[in-house]
């Protein structure tokens, strides 16, 4: 789905149908540089069942092949996928969420923010390496929850491979991998100005921001979109 009102009437009718276990994802110039330098991340990827275009380079390099006609004229970007969804959902009995990820104290301020919804559950669970019965643990909170929407926030690319792996055993809800979106929400970390991200420079504002933990992941991966990039368009 290339625009949100597409992608929210696709997400909400999944989430009514409640008959198996949906992978959602807004993929960014991170997630398309990783799927194709990982293997076992590509292979991860294609079981997600929505893939939505996040990020105004992908938008750029996807419009680059497509005549005027078909060209997208926005991104559908996660962490406002996720408010339209809420939004769709608000007051509406039976369309529940679980939040799944982050600290307990991101959780609860996320639940206070969007208590006009149905929140089935929350769980955050142990940072780096789970217990062996972690996996088990996390099954049956959101089967015992009715949750119809679970936002995954664990960071990319844990929450996508997380979700891949184990769709088969999932309970029946809409999945999706949701990354620094809870922390936005919670008003923990600030959004990039709307200028930053029309301009494709919503890296950039990030990177400044948590220059530390994002460093690694913006040099290594946007250079490895620029590359595959030009590698596709020299062998076009």
């Amino acid at each position: 789905m290339t625009n949100y009102q597409g992608a929210v009437a696709w997400i909400t009718e999944r989430g009514l149908a409640r008959d198996r276990a949906y992978a959602v994802e807004a993929a960014n110039t991170h997630v398309l540089a990783l799927g194709r330098h990982d293997p076992s991340f590509g292979d991860a990827m294609r079981k997600f069942d929505l893939i939505c275009p996040d990020g105004m380079p992908l938008i750029w390099t996807v419009n680059a092949q497509l005549p005027e006609e078909e060209k997208l004229t926005d991104r559908v970007y996660g962490p406002n996928l996720m408010l339209h969804v809420l939004k769709a959902t608000e007051g509406a009995l039976g369309q529940s969420h679980f939040f799944l990820g982050g600290q307990q104290s991101t959780l609860d301020k996320l639940s206070k923010r969007f208590e006009a919804n149905e929140i089935a559950g929350i769980y955050s669970p142990p940072f780096g390496d789970w217990p062996k019965d972690e996996h088990k643990k996390i099954v049956e909170l959101i089967r015992d929850s009715g949750a119809k929407y679970v936002w995954v926030g664990l960071g990319c690319p844990k929450q996508e491979t997380w979700i891949a792996r184990h769709l088969d055993d999932l309970p029946p809800a809409v999945y999706f991998g949701i990354g620094a979106a809870f922390a936005f929400h919670a008003g923990e970390v600030k959004q990039a100005p709307a200028l930053f991200q029309k301009t494709g420079m919503e890296w950039l504002f990030r990177l400044l921001a948590e220059p530390r933990r994002l460093w690694k992941r913006y040099a290594v991966y946007n250079s490895l979109f620029l590359y595959y990039t030009i590698k596709d368009k020299l062998l076009s």
